[in-house]
């Protein structure tokens, strides 16, 4: 008699398909990342079997065993500092200004989480301009805050993003990919533009598409 797999199982073959492709990209990432300078984005946007954007996030650039040096996090910061990038979903254009580096790396949400989620957040600024590209889910709140009167002058917004870090093994080889949600604070500052103020709400997911 022929048997119906249950539910789960094709899904997690289309994980395993997803988890395969990602190994080829990092696999041919290493390759043509070899000859180029140290610093470079190694970064790379799928989709899940869902069809929800995921950054992914190939290399593990700030390590910190105990803690992560954020002053390291804030000096690489200052790269994208003047770059501007667009939203697919809304078209917003999102700036990032001189107060970024700052904000995301000595913020009290950063102070406030330790181990993964501060090591998320840390390599999170890696895939920065991909994380505002696929952001979704645009909330607004007006500016009720007497110190940002001026670079939030017209309200804050919130978006939804997600991103993916590789996990390695003992052998130096990647294990899996942990898929985490990210809020990105965009404030509306009084020359009417849109600047990113910080990253928050970095959390894990529990049920995890990269997982095999």
């Amino acid at each position: 008699m022929r048997r119906t797999p249950p539910e789960y199982i094709p899904r997690l073959l289309a994980y395993q398909i997803k988890f395969e492709e990602l190994l080829t990209i990092k696999r041919e990432a290493n390759d043509t990342l070899c000859d180029k300078k140290e610093g470079k984005r190694n970064i790379s946007v799928i989709q899940d079997v869902d069809g929800k954007n995921i950054v992914i996030i190939n290399d593990i650039r700030f390590k910190g065993k105990r803690s992560v040096d954020w002053k390291d996090v804030r000096e690489y910061l200052k790269e994208f500092v003047g770059e501007f990038y667009t939203i697919a979903a809304t078209g917003d254009v999102v700036f990032i200004g001189s107060d970024l580096p700052n904000e995301y790396s000595g913020s009290k949400y950063t102070h406030s989480i330790k181990g993964a989620n501060a090591k998320a957040k840390a390599n999170a600024a890696q895939g920065i301009p991909e994380l505002i590209e696929i952001a979704i889910g645009k909330h607004f709140r007006e500016n009720k805050e007497e110190k940002h009167w001026r670079n939030a002058k017209h309200g804050w917004y919130r978006y939804d993003s997600r991103f993916a870090l590789p996990v390695y093994d003992g052998y130096g080889e990647i294990e899996r990919y942990n898929v985490f949600h990210a809020s990105l604070i965009v404030r509306h500052s009084e020359d009417r533009k849109l600047y990113l103020y910080d990253i928050l709400d970095i959390k894990k997911e529990t049920s995890n598409p990269i997982e095999p």
